[in-house]
């Protein structure tokens, strides 16, 4: 007589916000099962006030609320959602303060100082200067292992006078975009490895609070709250959000909440040199290491070190990605009144001769704001004597072309620098749709590229819940099983 043991199959929620947009994922996942399904899509992006470019965390938050609404409802005749995971973009964050008149019944008895300021808002440059008359950025590299970034969190925080004056004395605490929301979630805070280790305030070696450096730049040392690993569960929601939940209060787990660290867990590397490409707004280009490498050489190229999933490093530099495209489209949307139609330019951009294919510089600062990109690769073209693109379908060919040249050099780079022999690249996230990109990017490297999956940071979001859940057990390579056996990617070959 025998007996079947049937394999456990559970639910679970990601919460995945991106520069443009975010959505509530549910997943079926099991030790032979990965489904996902999308339970709610909404619009992101910055809020332009009179002091700058912000965030509308509140309509974010409230977003992602319902969207766990419609996913709750979604499971509950197949068992129920066992646990949910929030992933969101890294270094911006939240300023908490004790003020008059807050709600003691608050997480924590704080309140949100003002909706956080966008990345990509213009005050950071005063910051830098302000961090690097304290600590010079060689010693930064040597101490946090993060590229330079004029965006990090640590220059933020000095453009928000955080080192000195009156708003030092007034916040409390501060909390990265995914640990805000779990906060608010739970009432619970912590600062989740993967994204803490943006900050630049997190020491390469110890991978904890650099306190040392907090005190020399003037920073308070509890004003971010300790480091919890991914896999660590935060809490359950909070009681006042049950209405919204079918009656429920559900357990928060952290994943890698830095979207990209989801997405390196979220890519099938299929050999011990194989790169990766998470492809979106911005490229994230590099490798998956053991050991952190810095490096004089690393820190000229503008490599970074920054904390994944299982104490590794992804260690990576960021190309500018999909976003000259969007932008690009968002300037011709406004000129002309009507929606732009990116499959069809990506044909016609296939059909413009190679000869005639302009490469433009994409790491260039002009192309980092919001703006009229158009007009912005014109310029480059004209200071560099180098023809303007002369058509839209030319125009998008030499983003595309530019941005594979961007990916190629990043490659070549992180090879030399981490002293590996990189024999094939994986490039996921929305990026790996585009196949002009991915044709394009196998060219310039020299490599092959294997596509997809386009959803790995959602995946990598679930499979940590899953893990954590007890549905599923090992490394990372054991997690990376499951997808390649539930995934059909696309490889595209070097022609040239």
């Amino acid at each position: 007589m025998s007996t079947t043991t049937t394999r456990p199959v559970t639910q679970h929620a990601a919460v995945d916000l991106g520069a443009s947009s975010g959505r509530v994922v549910l997943g079926r996942v099991g030790p032979d099962t990965l489904e996902l399904t999308e339970a709610a899509r909404f619009a992101n992006g910055p809020v332009h006030l009179p002091d700058g470019l912000r965030w509308n965390l509140l309509g974010l938050f409230g977003h992602a609320l319902t969207g766990l609404g419609e996913a709750v409802r979604a499971a509950e005749d197949d068992g129920g959602i066992t646990s949910v995971g929030i992933d969101s973009w890294a270094v911006d964050y939240g300023l908490l303060a004790r003020t008059a008149g807050t709600n003691s019944s608050a997480p924590g008895g704080l309140s949100l100082l003002g909706a956080p300021f966008h990345y990509r808002d213009g005050r950071t440059a005063a910051g830098v200067q302000a961090v690097h008359r304290r600590v010079p950025f060689a010693e930064l590299y040597r101490r946090n292992g993060l590229q330079f970034l004029p965006f990090n969190t640590l220059y933020q925080l000095a453009a928000d006078e955080l080192l000195t004056g009156p708003a030092a004395a007034a916040v409390e605490q501060a909390l990265l975009v995914p640990d805000l929301l779990g906060q608010w979630l739970t009432g619970e805070a912590r600062a989740e490895a993967t994204n803490a280790s943006t900050t630049g305030l997190v020491n390469v070696d110890t991978q904890n609070w650099d306190l040392e450096l907090m005190e020399r730049l003037g920073l308070a040392r509890g004003l971010f709250p300790e480091i919890a690993a991914p896999g660590t569960t935060l809490g359950e929601t909070r009681d006042e959000l049950t209405p919204f939940l079918g009656g429920q209060r559900l357990p928060v787990t952290l994943v890698g909440s830095h979207d990209t660290a989801s997405a390196i867990v979220g890519t099938p590397l299929s050999t011990p040199d194989a790169a990766y490409i998470s492809c979106g707004t911005w490229g994230l280009v590099g490798l998956e290491l053991e050991q952190a490498v810095v490096t004089d050489a690393s820190r000229e190229a503008n490599f970074t070190n920054e904390g994944g999933v299982d104490g590794r490093f992804r260690f990576l530099t960021n190309v500018m990605g999909t976003w000259l495209l969007s932008e690009t489209l968002r300037t011709w949307e406004r000129e002309t009144g009507r929606a732009q139609d990116l499959p069809t330019l990506l044909e016609a951009a296939e059909q413009v001769p190679e000869a005639d294919v302009v490469i433009i510089d994409v790491q260039d600062e002009r192309f980092v704001p919001p703006g009229d990109m158009p007009a912005r690769v014109g310029a480059w073209c004209t200071e560099h004597d180098a023809p303007t693109p002369a058509s839209k379908p030319a125009l998008v060919r030499c983003l595309v072309e530019s941005i594979a040249a961007g990916f190629a050099r990043a490659l070549d780079d992180a090879a030399r620098l981490a002293e590996r022999r990189v024999d094939v690249v994986h490039m996921v996230g929305g990026g790996s749709l585009n196949a002009l990109l991915c044709q394009a990017t196998a060219d310039r490297s020299g490599r092959d590229v294997v596509a997809g999956p386009v959803e790995a940071t959602a995946i990598g979001n679930l499979l940590i819940q899953a893990r954590t859940a007890g549905t599923l057990s090992g490394e990372l390579e054991d997690l990376r099983e499951l997808i390649t056996r539930s995934h059909s990617p696309v490889t595209y070959r070097p022609r040239r």
